[in-house]
């Protein structure tokens, strides 16, 4: 992505462009992506993919790998995710090719076009953009014999070694000192630094439209928006909702691959419709309320949205994982009606909490806290000591929350995995003196006792570091 909001020594207006480009008599250097073509040529072809679910389902996962950590770092990207479309949606190259007219119809910068029409003008466009998409795009923008310097997607080292790299080896050092070059991005600053006129211009039609935003998928939002940057999906949805999902009631699933998976899908069911309420949440405040709790992120946002297809997700992947916990008997309406009873009960209390003030929040959010620890148990039975584990999760969830509403104006740092093991020490105590110690020797209390240990064992480690005996404590004053 461009760097528009960084500043360099070249920064220019765009009219102070045009004009230098109008009285320079040597070569010039045009970038493409956001200056002489307003959109990304890279994005844009992505973006072409069809059909485009599967397409974005395959860039998540290839970010969630991240294979450019071994072959240059963020600048070869680009090349990976190319290399995977073209190769698993061969017939886009087809499709970009016929697509390229419509773009450069609507998206040629026309004032940059215009001043290239003077005669003595034939610009050299040199891109970080890959030859086989740029090479149609710029035919179709009208300059079918402009001379390319655009990266190969045959290797990662045209995007290690820089646009400088590969424009000196394509023109030579004295042609680029007597050049005029135009680009949108701070990541050209060693071309503009060796050049006889460098002139970094930021177009106001310019936009960077990621590729596929259009497309919705369960998580982006959580993702890219709600908490960016903090893997919530890993560490906060699958290691601690389903890890407790799947501990509380695997002792009494009769095929237990098939109930993780049916749980599985039971998880993107809800998270589909939960995930809508964090939507709303964010709408809400940014209406309503005098200082929201807004990402950054949010302003900005290219994720998709919409309002009804969270619930055709949350259907269909809920109507798959009653087929999978039920096998190999068949699913019965009843265990439909619940889960859809859930998933409208759910979207009704959050859309509840979004309307009302901090201080009915403060007990309303042990509500939500309920329904993604518990929603579960409406289709799958539990052992007792499972309901025991959800509690102190529930429990363990609002505490922090209650202490942020009550006068924190950040988040507190409290040792969650500390409180959710005590909490569940606690509550397995109180149900063994009741019911008898026998009700806690299963596996499934077993299981749950060391993961609770497992995950509060850096907490542990360190309030037992930090403890100190008073009575064993030195008080008396120095001689």
């Amino acid at each position: 992505m461009k760097c528009a909001e960084v500043i360099t020594p070249h920064d220019v207006s765009p009219e102070a462009a045009i004009s230098a480009i109008l009285s320079h008599g040597g070569p010039v250097l045009l970038d493409l992506d956001e200056t002489l073509y307003l959109r990304n040529s890279t994005e844009d072809f992505i973006d072409s993919a069809r059909p485009r679910l599967p397409a974005l389902v395959l860039m998540r996962m290839l970010d969630a790998v991240k294979p450019w950590r071994w072959t240059g770092g963020e600048t070869t990207r680009d090349v990976w995710r190319v290399r995977l479309i073209a190769t698993c949606f061969p017939w886009t190259v087809r499709r970009w090719k016929n697509q390229v007219t419509g773009l450069a119809k609507n998206f040629t910068n026309l004032r940059l076009m215009e001043a290239l029409k003077t005669p003595g003008t034939t610009p050299i466009i040199t891109t970080a953009g890959f030859q086989p998409i740029v090479a149609p795009l710029v035919a179709a923008l009208g300059l079918p014999q402009a001379q390319i310097i655009a990266a190969r997607l045959s290797t990662f080292a045209d995007r290690r070694n820089g646009k400088l790299h590969r424009v000196v080896g394509a023109l030579g050092d004295d042609t680029v000192r007597r050049a005029l070059v135009l680009t949108d991005s701070a990541q050209d600053l060693t071309l503009l630094n060796a050049c006889a006129r460098p002139l970094r211009a930021v177009w106001p039609e310019a936009r960077h439209q990621h590729a596929l935003s259009g497309v919705y998928l369960p998580g982006q939002y959580l993702t890219h928006v709600k908490r960016p940057g903090a893997r919530y999906i890993v560490r906060g949805i699958l290691q601690e909702d389903f890890a407790l999902w799947v501990l509380s009631s695997m002792a009494l699933a009769a095929l237990p691959l098939l109930h993780v998976l049916g749980l599985l899908f039971l998880l993107v069911s809800f998270w589909a419709i939960y995930e809508r309420g964090y939507v709303d949440n964010d709408l809400i405040a940014a209406r309503f309320e005098a200082d929201p709790k807004l990402s950054a992120a949010f302003l900005d946002s290219q994720v998709a949205t919409p309002r009804w297809q969270p619930w055709i997700w949350a259907f269909a992947c809920g109507a798959i994982a009653i087929a999978l916990l039920r096998w190999p008997m068949t699913p019965v309406p009843t265990d439909f009606a619940a889960w859809v009873a859930v998933l409208l009960a759910t979207h009704g209390w959050f859309a509840l909490y979004n309307r009302f003030d901090k201080g009915a929040r403060i007990w309303m959010f042990a509500g939500l806290q309920f329904a993604r620890s518990a929603a579960f148990v409406a289709l799958v039975p539990i052992a007792l000591i499972g309901a025991v584990a959800l509690g102190a999760h529930v429990l363990a969830k609002w505490v922090p929350y209650y202490v942020y509403r009550l006068g924190g104006k950040e988040w507190p740092e409290a040792p969650f995995h500390l409180i959710r093991l005590m909490f569940f020490v606690v509550l397995a105590l109180l149900l063994g003196l009741s019911q008898g110690l026998t009700s806690l020797l299963s596996w499934t209390a077993l299981a749950l006792l060391v993961w609770n240990l497992f995950r509060a064992r850096q907490e542990l480690a360190a309030a037992l570091t930090t403890a100190r005996r008073l009575d064993r404590t030195d008080t008396r004053p120095p001689p």
